[in-house]
């Protein structure tokens, strides 16, 4: 992380937010959903995700 600029920061951290607000809705859609197929894609896609969310939280560690 020593390489990045203050605003790469920045915009890391609203990627990062961006991932979590994504999952939370996606969670939603699969609860709120009859289809079971649709309903496994969109809860896949929310982990997928949160997946992703944590690899970026890694470039601050």
């Amino acid at each position: 992380m020593n390489n990045l600029t203050e605003l790469e920061v920045e915009n890391l951290r609203h990627i990062i937010g961006s991932h979590g607000m994504i999952a939370n809705k996606l969670d939603s859609y699969a609860q709120n959903c009859t289809d079971p197929q649709l309903k496994e894609m969109f809860q896949k896609d929310a982990q997928a995700a949160r997946q992703a969310q944590q690899q970026l939280i890694g470039f601050f560690g």
